[in-house]
């Protein structure tokens, strides 16, 4: 499909750079094959049935964005990839006349050594792994906020751009899965007594997420690969609760994109590790998905792109123009949606 279809007129006073207090307070847009509603994140108890299974993205932020130098050159890394517990590859801004072998030093004693280069992206191995790397990001690194936000982090991101459910033992995130910013103790407890079962699944956003589509075929874009884990005993909870007559709630498009990369033709998941690069546009057949919490996307994105194919685009369109003229909030601190799949592209 042409990128264009994809586009819309989006003001700039849209565009949310903090979020609501408390969390649960944003809007939210119930969107139904026959109509659209006006709600609140808090009204997802009564949107969803005893039975349903609420699937959560697990993974922690971490600092990724680091300002370095080469010599007396700077060099800023967006890090988005780990490949070991070292070594990580990077989007570098900066990067022209930076070559393999050299050495970026981001602070005295924290440094990483530039292993290849493709263009704007490299591959970083750190003078250190682990949780100490981890330590020296958290005390060296900016949490990578989207660029059309305008601004610089601060303390505040670090509690603002995390869920509060992140595993600490699932740091490895450079974006937020931004859907799960909505919820508090309160808003989960509630869906607890619904009878809404919570099941948590890992996939580590990458930087890729704020590349813009620059194909003008939607056939011809590449989408980033990222790390995701569906455990054994993820899939079983899942599995028993869709035999059971329950529907699958993703939780943000992270948790959609691993759950249909682990599922099978016939709507079976799987235990799943390692890498997706799964790019869903109109025309794809969800195996696993019946409904979807999410944010307002950018236009053209590849964002926008998943949740057209989800609810058709002509739907989808006329749900961003009502959200649009009724002031809604746009995109990673801003307010939400309750997507109700439809697979035909038929008007709203």
């Amino acid at each position: 499909m042409r990128v264009d279809a994809f586009d819309f007129d989006l003001p700039r006073d849209r565009i949310a750079d903090r979020p609501v207090s408390p969390r649960d307070s944003a809007r939210c847009l119930h969107v139904r094959p026959d109509g659209l509603d006006d709600r609140i994140m808090r009204d997802l108890p009564d949107l969803l049935q005893p039975g349903d299974v609420m699937v959560f993205n697990d993974t922690r932020v971490i600092p990724a964005r680091l300002l370095g130098r080469r010599g007396e050159a700077k060099v800023e890394v967006t890090l988005h990839m780990r490949l070991a517990d070292d070594t990580w590859r990077a989007f570098a801004k900066g990067a022209k006349k930076l070559k393999p072998g050299q050495t970026i030093t981001f602070a005295e004693g924290f440094e990483a050594l530039v292993e290849d280069k493709d263009g704007g992206d490299v591959r970083l191995k750190f003078d250190r792994g682990g949780q100490a790397l981890m330590d020296a990001l958290k005390a060296h690194g900016h949490i990578p906020l989207p660029p059309y936000m305008g601004r610089d982090d601060d303390e505040r991101d670090r509690t603002d751009y995390q869920t509060v459910y992140a595993a600490p033992e699932k740091e490895g995130a450079v974006a937020a899965p931004t859907a799960g910013l909505h919820f508090t103790p309160d808003l989960l407890a509630r869906l607890e007594a619904r009878g809404v079962s919570r099941v948590f699944v890992t996939l580590h956003v990458g930087a890729g997420t704020f590349l813009p589509v620059t194909a003008d075929d939607t056939a011809e874009h590449r989408m980033h690969a990222e790390i995701g884990e569906v455990t054994p005993e993820a899939a079983a909870a899942i599995n028993a609760a869709r035999a059971g007559g329950g529907r699958v709630v993703a939780v943000g498009t992270t948790a959609l994109r691993l759950l249909e990369s682990a599922a099978d033709e016939s709507g079976v998941l799987h235990p799943f590790s390692g890498p997706t690069d799964i790019f869903i546009t109109p025309g794809w057949r969800f195996r696993m998905v019946d409904r979807l919490v999410t944010n307002f996307h950018l236009p053209r994105s590849t964002l926008f792109m998943l949740v057209s194919a989800f609810c058709g685009l002509t739907r989808m369109q006329a749900a961003y123009a009502h959200a649009v003229e009724t002031g809604y909030r746009f995109y990673s601190y801003g307010d939400g949606s309750l997507l109700e799949r439809c697979d035909e592209d038929i008007p709203a």
